[in-house]
């Protein structure tokens, strides 16, 4: 069984001031196994996470109950009801059996061979409605059914919901440390290995612990030892004044019984000392899925972790995240701020929360086609993964790109980094891939802003005229329909189409106001081609023969190295001050570079 949905109404940040029960304020869909929300700060993932684990409570000893601030608040307005609900599927016959009284029947969709089939299976739905009046909230139990008022459950029902939680902040050197009701041997307790009994009744370690006990006290006892005329006679020496005469003290490990013993261990790394966080958050999280690794658990198992990544470099990021999702038959709810493990999820994964709602990013939720998603699989990188936590992204086609924009937005007055902007290199003509992930199959806006940069490819002759190529250049022809078709599809979406005025970028700023500094970039990287030396102070005519030639890649000719050029380019850009911001605005070639800019950057809900 696995939550297949949650609801939330007047929740912390979800809600509005009327409640309407046939419109939830949030409803998210999570997935049997692995399911990752992320989003910027404050924008709900704890809350979802918070709700669920106040509805099913978690193994671990801790208190958890609905506070004031968990109502949702508009102003100075509290709102006086709260309501959670949660949806659980997959439920077998042996895990409806803990739920006989509160279980339904409902048609449920499974994918057999490749193909949809329906079933009749359990149905399961938690509810949790809390009031909030005369300034204290009112007590309510949970209830299940699937007539949206229920019954209450049991508090043996409630076990089999019980939660494996993480949270942010967590302190897993005390959680494995040897102490009274520590998670490990909460954890430890609960296997079946440690409710097997001997014919004596006794667990092998209850036996082993009772022996070494026995001989402990022998040692206090034994006349003949240190350990009795040095301690235990001088401190019932004591206790024969302070109590009475017959009191005898007595040196021993306390109570033998399995929980006790278990309390009195901890876990750590054969040969490591003084581990570090990272380590130690490691073994906490494999304790915890020892938990969930229990054979003869037929109850819910499901693990919320809240930011998986703490403690965590992104080697052991990407190694934990790949290990995870190869465990089967359990549901991971987890929150990342982490690029490194958004690189490895699959899309269907991810939950992105953002604008008081959520959009998972799985199959029918997108304008993506499963040929796209195959291709994100591949090519979704750490540094592309960027695009989930950016308020904002720019869409290039190659590293030029990617070096010059951040520049150019300086040199306008614009900074991308302060406005949360990313400049996402596909690193191919690819874009419309990533840029439809943000395009909803519900037509909802995200409200990320998206613009795409991308070359025009139409190639000059050797003079530089262009026009006498659009008749004769199939290729160039069938891809200007292309990006006008293009352009029309999202007129109405947040993606933005940037075209070079011509052929690519390279050509636009050769051909720009920004010429004499990007020749000079030209001239540094490519010193020895004589036409692009300089005659008297001035660049030679010959430069925009051989420059076209070497960015056509013409045979026999060695091409400009874009990148080297690029950086060379940049940095003269930066350190320059005779060209100004509305030059460079107005000028036709770089206008398509400076509205992409500005689009993202200048953006508004």
């Amino acid at each position: 069984m696995y939550i297949s949905s949650l609801k939330l109404w007047n929740f912390r940040k979800y809600g509005s001031p009327d409640f309407d029960l046939n419109l939830p304020n949030l409803t998210v869909p999570f997935n049997k196994g692995m399911n990752i929300l992320i989003g910027e700060n404050d924008s709900g993932k704890s809350a979802i996470i918070d709700a669920i684990k106040i509805v099913l409570k978690t193994h671990a000893y801790e208190w958890i109950k609905v506070e004031e601030s968990d109502f949702f608040s508009n102003g100075d307005q509290i709102s006086p009801i709260l309501r959670i609900e949660l949806e659980f599927s997959g439920i077998t016959n042996v895990e409806a059996a803990n739920f006989t009284e509160w279980c339904g029947i409902q048609n449920e969709v499974m994918d057999v061979g490749g193909r949809e089939e329906i079933f009749r299976r359990p149905k399961l739905y938690l509810i949790y409605q809390v009031h909030y009046k005369d300034g204290r909230v009112i007590p309510a139990d949970i209830k299940a059914g699937m007539d949206g008022v229920g019954n209450a459950l049991t508090a043996e029902a409630k076990e089999y919901l019980k939660c494996t939680y993480l949270k942010a902040l967590r302190d897993a050197d005390n959680e494995l440390a040897a102490k009274k009701n520590s998670r490990l041997s909460q954890i430890l307790k609960e296997h079946k290995e440690f409710k097997l009994k001997q014919e004596n009744g006794l667990h092998e370690f209850e036996e082993l612990f009772e022996g070494t006990s026995e001989q402990i006290r022998g040692k206090f006892k034994d006349e003949e030892q240190g350990y009795h005329t040095n301690i235990k006679k001088v401190v019932d020496d004591f206790i024969g004044y302070f109590i009475s005469d017959s009191s005898e003290s007595v040196f021993d490990f306390g109570p033998t019984k399995i929980t006790n013993i278990l309390e009195k261990m901890s876990l750590g790394i054969i040969g490591a000392k003084n581990l570090g966080l990272g380590t130690m958050n490691r073994l906490f999280m494999a304790a915890e899925l020892l938990h969930l690794r229990k054979a003869d658990w037929n109850g819910l198992k499901l693990c919320m972790v809240e930011e998986l990544e703490a403690h965590l470099h992104p080697q052991a990021q990407l190694k934990i995240i790949n290990r995870l999702k190869k465990e089967v038959g359990i549901q991971y709810i987890l929150t990342s701020h982490s690029s490194n493990i958004t690189s490895q999820a699959d899309l269907k994964e991810i939950i992105i929360c953002k604008n008081n709602d959520v959009f998972p990013l799985g199959e029918g939720n997108t304008k993506l086609e499963r040929k796209d998603y195959k291709y994100l699989e591949r090519f979704l990188d750490v540094t592309k993964s960027n695009l989930f936590f950016s308020k904002g992204n720019i869409i290039v086609e190659g590293w030029s790109e990617e070096i010059l924009l951040p520049t150019l937005a300086a040199k306008l007055g614009m900074d991308l980094a302060r406005k949360e902007i990313s400049v996402i290199n596909v690193a191919s003509t690819a874009y419309l891939h990533f840029a439809k992930i943000f395009l909803r199959a519900d037509a909802r806006k995200m409200n990320v802003p998206i613009a795409i940069i991308t070359d025009l490819d139409n190639r000059p002759n050797e003079f530089g005229r262009f026009m006498s190529f659009f008749r004769e250049d199939k290729t160039f022809k069938n891809k200007l329909c292309n990006i006008n078709v293009l352009k029309r599809e999202l007129k109405s979406t947040d993606i933005k189409l940037n075209i070079a005025i011509q052929w690519t970028l390279e050509w636009c700023l050769y051909r720009s106001c920004l010429s004499d500094i990007f020749k000079e970039a030209v001239l540094q990287v490519h010193s020895k081609t004589e036409e692009f030396q300089k005659d008297n102070g001035a660049f030679k005519a010959s430069f925009e023969g051989k420059f076209i030639k070497k960015l056509s890649k013409k045979s026999g000719t060695s091409p400009i190295d874009k990148v080297a050029v690029m950086n060379v380019f940049a940095e003269l850009l930066f350190k320059d001050n005779t060209i100004t911001a509305d030059q460079m605005t107005e000028d036709r070639y770089l206008s398509y570079l400076v509205n992409a800019i500005k689009y993202v950057h200048d953006y508004e809900n």
